[in-house]
């Protein structure tokens, strides 16, 4: 698994979740979809990149 998608995957994930979060308590329902997709993007991404590393792609 390479470390530069790998530490982008988990980046997709941290921002992903604080977006989520900050926007969730503010009221902004779109924002706070938006910042889901994103966190679930970043765990597709890890998933894909996990995979990759056990087949030696």
């Amino acid at each position: 698994m390479s470390a530069k998608e790998k530490l982008k995957a988990r980046a997709e994930q941290i921002v992903g979740r604080l977006v989520r979060t900050v926007a969730h308590a503010m009221g902004q329902r779109t924002t706070a979809a938006k910042g889901a997709a994103l966190q679930t993007r970043g765990k597709a991404r890890a998933l894909k990149e996990k995979a990759k590393g056990r087949f030696g792609f």
